[in-house]
């Protein structure tokens, strides 16, 4: 029996190997790290207190495992290119299928989101409408992402590079600030006054999960750069066995931090806590200095989102699932339809988001807000079909292996069906539950009239079925 996808038809264009061991850290880190920790978790400081911190260490336990999962399987059964591959595996064509659009579409979505807020804020700086400042970004991430992968590689590492700088700096100075030279003694008593640490119940802890994991996603990323790497293997190790542990680290550390400088009840949704905390401890040009930072993180996940969703573009036309004309390759490697079509989308969002705000924009991406969830469930269920399969036949394989199997696996699915069970009895997410619900359908008829049309066995399609079978069934 192999589980290899190696033997893919000779005839399906390979991408590059371009990025090096440091280029996929970063990118692993800078997918997490991103305006929704800047700005986003001043709403759950807000609606949360103190404990927001708790919320952080609970969505990112979830992530990690998550991880911890994929990186089992790239091991196992390297070379499948995307991660939405193993829902493939695991649970058959459907969930490949439908996995990897709904993955698609999370990230164009992000893109224009993206977009628009950075124009907002380069608005401050420069006098023209945020439309035209959304496009111009727009423009010149597709140019880079059509460059080559490692022009990417390089512009994600900086990126994420200063995010990751800003954070350490942030937490040194809060540190220093909170344990070291407060003379007032306000600091630490920020955490227990103004109605205690839990301000509004143990509950609300976990009733604000279902917005942080959003925050805390995207290091899954980090598995499609690595199959550009000189060392996928490698790569996708290093990223389960301590990338995630850093940035759980990163923001549970800044967010107890900004709690013990900052009185929760003065902390405004929408804006950066940071601020906050930094003009508490006055630090001069605080306001600038992180709308610059905040810039960074969004043109980092707007380039990550056009490289993200031009891939598995490319994954679901080498699979049969998309046209075959997205397979061409430039000289450099670059699946330049692919990004287009993916930058096109954008354009259409964010003109969407100009024209109708509220209606038309604010449906796209409340329809993707419980996507990422979706396919980590399947990533999860097919994670444990896979596990026990090489387990009954080839054992060796399992080289990095998930902890508590299968007990952790099981309470990984658990969570996330109740975080979607908590969004649903939440007013303010259940829009969110029941427009990405809508996407799923949308996709999952897709597939059913993709299903129709015949499949060849030789097909790259055909052969992942096959080999699908051969893991379930143990034949050779």
């Amino acid at each position: 029996m192999s589980l290899s996808p190696s033997s893919t038809p000779d005839a399906t264009p390979k991408l590059g190997a371009a990025l090096r061991q440091r280029h996929v850290t970063m990118i692993a880190l800078g997918g997490i790290i991103g305006a929704g920790l800047f700005v986003g978790s001043s709403a759950t400081l807000a609606t949360v207190g103190p404990a927001a911190c708790v919320s952080y260490l609970v969505a990112g336990i979830v992530v990690l495992m998550v991880m911890r999962m994929l990186g089992e399987m790239a091991l196992a059964v390297p070379g499948v290119g995307s991660f939405t591959e193993y829902a493939r595996i695991g649970l058959g064509n459907w969930a490949g299928f439908t996995s990897g659009w709904l993955y698609w579409y999370f990230w164009v979505i992000v893109v224009a989101v993206e977009a628009v807020a950075g124009a907002a804020i380069l608005q401050r700086w420069i006098p023209a409408p945020v439309w035209m400042i959304g496009l111009v970004l727009l423009s010149v991430m597709t140019l880079i992402n059509l460059l080559s992968v490692k022009s990417y590689g390089e512009f994600e590492f900086w990126f994420a590079s200063i995010k990751v700088a800003a954070i350490i700096v942030f937490i040194a100075i809060g540190a220093a600030y909170v344990f070291g030279f407060d003379h007032t003694g306000s600091a630490v008593t920020n955490l227990i006054s103004h109605r205690g640490f839990m301000p509004f119940g143990a509950m609300s802890i976990f009733a604000a999960v279902p917005t942080v994991i959003f925050a805390v996603g995207g290091a899954e990323i980090a598995t499609i750069a690595a199959a550009e790497s000189d060392d996928p293997a490698k790569s996708v190790a290093a990223m389960t066995r301590s990338v995630i542990l850093r940035v759980i680290t990163f923001y549970v550390g800044s967010m107890f931090l900004i709690a013990c400088i900052v009185p929760w009840g003065s902390i405004v949704t929408g804006h950066s806590p940071f601020v906050a905390a930094l003009e508490t401890m006055r630090i001069p040009g605080s306001a600038d200095i992180m709308n610059a930072i905040v810039l960074v993180a969004v043109l980092s996940a707007l380039n990550s989102g056009l490289y993200v969703s031009s891939r598995i573009l490319f994954r679901l036309a080498e699979r049969g699932d998309a046209p075959k004309s997205l397979l061409k390759l430039t000289p450099h490697k670059v699946p330049r339809l692919a990004v287009l079509l993916s930058s096109v989308v954008g354009y259409v969002a964010i003109v969407a988001a100009i024209v109708s705000p509220q209606g038309v924009f604010l449906f796209l991406v409340n329809a993707s807000g419980a996507v990422m969830l979706f396919v980590y469930l399947a990533t999860a269920l097919a994670q444990i079909r896979i596990r026990r399969r090489i387990e009954a036949t080839e054992p060796q394989r399992l080289t990095l292996k998930m902890w508590l199997f299968p007990w952790l696996s099981y309470a990984v699915v658990v969570a996330i069906v109740g975080v979607l069970v908590a969004m649903g009895s939440d007013p303010a997410l259940r829009p969110q539950l029941m427009a990405s619900a809508a996407s799923l359908a949308v996709a999952s008829a897709a597939y059913m009239l993709v299903a129709k049309r015949p499949q060849r066995d030789g097909t790259a399609t055909g052969y992942l079925s096959r080999m699908g079978r051969e893991a379930f069934e143990g034949r050779e």
